[in-house]
């Protein structure tokens, strides 16, 4: 039975580089699968999803507007696909996670959603928050702050090296422009004790 996961971390944990994995070992047994990524995130190129460890494989980058389950529908018309997966998942709309669930309801195809959970500021992607809530599966993908402990909070640094407190929820950038941080050190960074 089909299954919708979300997989989710903070900045720099991987989750590009497993999602790259778990797709490539589809692909190894024959199987077929379609990847997408959001077209906001261009680091590694348009319609690219890419790890910060050098892999990169072709994808079809989604926009706020693309209805999901009639993509995934017309190119499983084509030939049944085994499974989906989407990079950046925290993008999506919450009409789109809900594409995405009916995707596995309704085509019996599983969906492995890969993303951020919270910004920088500490609140909920619209993505995300779709995505906590109606999953199937919840699997955190784990990295560490400075200090040893699990990371499970982002802070963006200013030019100066400060934490930013405020600004846009999205900013594309990678390790130059956020830091993936424990609970109490993201307070710490935020000046908020």
């Amino acid at each position: 039975m089909a299954k919708l996961h979300f997989i989710y971390a903070t900045m720099n944990a991987g989750k590009s580089t497993l999602l790259l994995q778990a797709a490539y070992n589809y692909q190894e047994r024959g199987m077929r699968i379609a990847k997408f990524i959001s077209a906001l995130d261009n680091r590694a190129g348009k319609g690219f999803i890419g790890s910060r460890i050098g892999l990169r494989a072709e994808a079809d980058a989604f926009g706020p507007d693309e209805d999901l389950y009639d993509a995934i529908s017309r190119d499983h018309a084509n030939g049944p696909l085994s499974c989906v997966f989407v990079d950046e998942a925290q993008f999506l709309t919450t009409e789109q996670v809900w594409q995405l669930a009916r995707i596995v309801d309704a085509l019996d195809i599983p969906v492995m959603a890969y993303g951020l959970r919270t910004d920088f500021r500490g609140e909920l992607f619209p993505g995300s928050r779709g995505l906590l809530a109606v999953a199937d599966e919840l699997t955190e993908a784990r990295s560490i702050c400075h200090c040893g402990r699990k990371a499970t909070m982002v802070v963006r640094m200013g030019e100066d090296g400060k934490a930013l407190k405020d600004g846009a929820q999205v900013m594309i950038g990678g390790n130059e422009t956020y830091t993936s941080l424990c609970r109490r050190h993201w307070r710490v960074a935020m000046e908020m004790e």
